[in-house]
């Protein structure tokens, strides 16, 4: 995924959530709804996390330092750490607390037109920013599910937006939910209900996002295609034979690190043998743009004893 389709989604959210944010608690001010009030600081903390991502984006882009020799690439998966982090303190705890004191102590709406229709233009707003995430996700995913992109994307924004904006859609149904069955029945506890379930909703998202991510801290290989093409891009069939063994580790969503031990034939010289790997080097980098860190190490292949 490029940095900028992923800006283009993460701005649209931004704009969106903040949007939303202002009018939910003007409506909770007027209405006294919790379910308002949790909806507000989900939308404020969706806000704070994208504009995480986006400092995660910058920052990124940083050039490579004699300290850090391979980059900043991967701050865009330390950012996106601290979004799930964000999720579940400031969105998930503070809507379970807000939602049980309302249980506790149930009253009345005021005002509930307003709650209504705050959460009617949240909805709408969220579905514009949904459609967005998805478009954006679409042109990259190919013939991958839903799930299996959320799972093994190596950019971190579009999984992160996709998941917090399907959370906001759900979040302000369950909200529109909580706020019609207290109207209904004048009883404040549905409101209460409403904010619970719209914590354990925020946890369980904050929940998957930390475990995505923590993949991509602890470092990713390429996928199955890329290790496909680079171990094709390797061998020529003259000096480079074959591939004894390859290891492939992701620096960041754009760049990738390649270290590989190659088999060379015994009586190639040694300005042959070079010459073959600044060779398999520029194929490798033809196939997959995004391998750009190479080391390569000729041996003679020896094949394995029999047992």
């Amino acid at each position: 995924m490029s940095a900028s389709g992923g800006t283009k989604a993460i701005v649209a959210a931004l704009a969106a959530n903040l949007a939303i944010a202002v009018a939910k608690f003007v409506a909770f001010i007027f209405s006294g709804s919790s379910s308002m009030l949790a909806e507000s600081v989900h939308s404020l903390a969706d806000s704070g996390n994208q504009g995480l991502l986006l400092v995660g984006g910058k920052r990124a882009k940083r050039e490579a330092t004699p300290q850090h020799p391979f980059g900043y690439g991967r701050e865009r998966y330390i950012y996106a750490f601290l979004v799930s982090i964000v999720l579940f303190t400031v969105g998930g705890m503070f809507a379970l607390y807000e939602g049980y004191e309302k249980i506790q102590h149930p009253h009345e709406l005021d005002h509930w037109y307003w709650p209504v229709g705050v959460l009617v233009f949240a909805i709408i707003a969220e579905v514009f920013s949904f459609r967005t995430a998805i478009k954006e996700s679409n042109a990259i995913r190919g013939d991958q599910s839903w799930t299996q992109f959320v799972r093994h994307a190596k950019a971190p924004e579009l999984p992160v937006v996709l998941l917090e904006d399907l959370g906001a859609l759900v979040g302000l149904i369950l909200a529109l939910g909580g706020v019609g069955l207290a109207l209904a029945t004048g009883d404040g506890v549905w409101d209460g209900v409403g904010t619970l379930c719209i914590g354990v909703l925020l946890i369980l998202i904050a929940i998957v996002l930390a475990v995505e991510t923590k993949s991509l801290l602890l470092g990713e290989a390429a996928g199955a295609d890329a290790v496909e093409k680079i171990n094709h891009a390797l061998v020529d069939g003259e000096t480079v034979t074959r591939v004894i063994h390859m290891r492939t580790l992701h620096l960041g969503p754009d760049e990738l690190l390649v270290a590989a031990k190659v088999a060379v034939e015994h009586g190639d010289t040694g300005q042959e043998i070079a010459a073959a790997i600044d060779a398999a080097e520029a194929r490798v980098r033809e196939a997959v743009p995004i391998a750009r860190v190479i080391y390569l190490e000729p041996d003679i292949y020896r094949a394995p004893a029999a047992g």
